[in-house]
C-alpha cells in the first residue's frame, strides 16, 4: 500500500466515524444526554409547538428538494394515529453530518465527535395521521458504506420512550442491494422510497405503522393473521413461471416489472377451491380492466403435491381460456417454500384458502387471508385501491434517477 493511498484511507475512515452518528440506540441516547442537561436527541430543542408539516433547514440550500409524506397508523395497519411526534435528521448533500452554528436546529458534538448536525426537525401527525417533510435528498457518506438514507424516530403517547424505524432509504440507490433490503428489519415498515417528480420536487410516500417489527410493543396487533409480510411491508421480488397472461412461457417477476402503481397478488397453495378461484378471477380480470395500466393481477398457484410443470401449464392454459381473462396473469411456482424462484421471502402460507395482497409501489397496503368472493368483499378491494390513489398516484418517475 502506498504512502499517498494510506493517508486517503486514513482520511475516509476518519470522515465515516464522524457521520456515522448514532441510529438512537439507548445506550448511545445516554452518552449524548452526558452532555446536553440529560435530554436525549429526540428532544434536544424540540419546539413546544409542532405541526404536521416540517421544513429542514437544507430546503433552502444546494440539493435536489424532495417532499416525503405519508400517513402514520395504528399497528393494525388500518387506524389513522393522531398526535404522534417524528423526529428525523439527515447529512447534508456531500453525506455529512454538518454543523452550522448559527441555525436554530443545530447539534453540537458529543465528547465522542458524535452529531445530529443541524439538518434535523420534528413533525406531530394531524388528526388524519398525516405528515410532510420537505427537505434535500442527503448524500451517501464519503466512506460509502451504506446507502444514502434519513433517520427517523417515534414518539407515541402513553409510551414512555421513543422509538427509531427503518430509515428512509431510495429504491434507486445503487447501494440499496438485494442482500441489504432482505436484511432489512421493517421497523414501522418499509422505509423504501419510490420517487415521482411534480415540477422540481421529488416526492416519496411512506406510510408508518406503529409497533410494527417493534420488540416488546406493549399493542398486539389482534388483526395479524396467518405467515407472510405485513401491511407496511415491501413485497419481496420473485420469479414464477407465467402459463397465461402477456408473460406467457417466461420466469418473470411481477413486482420488478409491474410494481409501480397498483398491483394484486392473489396466492392459492394446497387448498384450491377452484369454483371460488373462478369467482376471483373473473371479477378481478374485470377490475383490471377498468383500471387499465394502473393495476395488474397475478394468481400465484403453489401446490406442493403431484407437482408437475407441463401439467400445470396447460391447467392454468386451459382455466385462463375458459374464463377469457383479458388482463389478469396465471403463475404459478413448485410451492411456496421454493427457493429457485426466491417466493419463499415472502413466507406465504399454503394451508390457507388464499392470502391476497394489495401493494403500491411494491409496498402492501392490504392483506387478507381466506377471503370469500362475493360482493362484499369485491367492493372492498375496490374501494381500498380508490382511497390509495391519491394526487401523485399517476405520477411518473423522475426523469434525472
Amino acid at each position: 500500500m502506498t504512502r499517498n493511498f494510506k493517508i486517503v484511507f486514513l482520511l475516509l475512515a476518519c470522515l465515516n466515524f464522524l457521520s456515522c452518528n448514532s441510529q438512537n440506540t439507548k445506550k448511545e441516547i445516554e452518552i449524548l444526554s452526558d452532555d446536553f442537561d440529560n435530554s436525549m436527541p429526540f428532544y434536544y430543542k424540540m419546539p413546544q409547538n409542532l405541526s404536521a408539516i416540517d421544513t429542514s433547514p437544507a430546503f433552502k440550500e444546494k440539493g435536489q428538494k424532495i417532499l416525503l409524506t405519508g400517513t402514520v397508523y395504528q399497528v393494525d395497519g388500518k387506524t389513522r394515529a393522531s398526535n404522534v411526534i417524528l423526529y428525523y435528521y439527515q447529512t447534508n448533500a456531500n453525506g455529512i453530518y454538518a454543523i452550522k452554528e448559527n441555525e436554530e436546529r443545530n447539534m453540537p458534538k458529543n465528547r465522542l465527535g458524535q452529531t445530529h448536525g443541524y439538518i434535523r426537525g420534528w413533525l406531530k401527525t394531524d388528526e388524519q395521521g398525516n405528515y410532510s417533510i420537505y427537505t434535500i435528498k442527503p448524500g451517501t457518506y464519503p466512506s460509502r458504506g451504506e446507502p444514502a438514507h434519513i433517520h427517523i424516530t417515534v414518539s407515541e403517547v402513553n409510551m414512555d420512550e421513543p422509538y427509531y424505524i427503518d430509515d428512509f432509504v431510495f429504491d434507486n440507490d445503487p447501494l440499496l442491494n438485494t442482500k441489504r433490503r432482505i436484511n432489512m428489519e421493517n421497523r414501522g415498515g418499509s422505509g423504501v422510497i419510490r420517487f415521482v417528480q411534480k415540477d422540481n420536487m421529488w416526492i416519496g410516500e411512506r406510510d408508518i405503522i406503529l409497533g410494527l417489527n417493534i420488540p416488546d410493543y406493549p399493542i398486539e396487533n389482534i388483526s395479524k393473521k396467518s405467515l407472510g409480510k405485513n401491511i407496511g411491508e415491501d413485497v419481496i421480488s420473485f420469479t414464477p413461471f407465467h402459463a397465461y397472461g402477456a408473460d406467457k412461457g417466461t420466469k418473470t417477476c411481477p413486482i420488478c416489472k409491474y410494481g409501480w402503481y397498483h398491483g394484486i397478488l392473489y396466492f392459492v397453495g394446497n387448498k384450491p377451491n377452484w369454483n371460488e378461484i373462478k369467482d376471483w378471477l373473473k371479477f378481478l380480470d374485470t377490475e383490471s380492466q377498468k383500471r387499465e395500466k394502473y393495476l395488474k393481477v397475478y394468481f400465484v398457484y403453489g401446490k406442493e403435491t403431484n407437482y408437475n410443470k407441463n401439467e400445470r401449464t396447460q391447467e392454468l392454459e386451459k382455466l385462463g381460456t375458459e374464463l377469457g381473462l383479458k388482463k389478469v396473469a396465471l403463475t404459478f411456482v413448485p410451492s411456496f417454500k421454493d427457493k429457485t424462484s426466491e417466493v419463499h421471502l415472502n413466507k406465504i402460507d399454503p394451508n390457507v384458502r388464499n392470502t391476497i395482497l394489495l401493494y403500491k409501489r411494491s409496498t402492501i397496503i392490504e392483506k387478507y387471508v381466506d377471503l370469500k368472493p362475493n360482493q362484499k368483499n369485491f367492493k372492498k378491494i375496490s374501494e381500498r385501491l380508490d382511497e390509495t390513489a391519491n394526487e401523485y398516484f399517476k405520477l411518473s418517475r423522475p426523469k434525472q434517477e
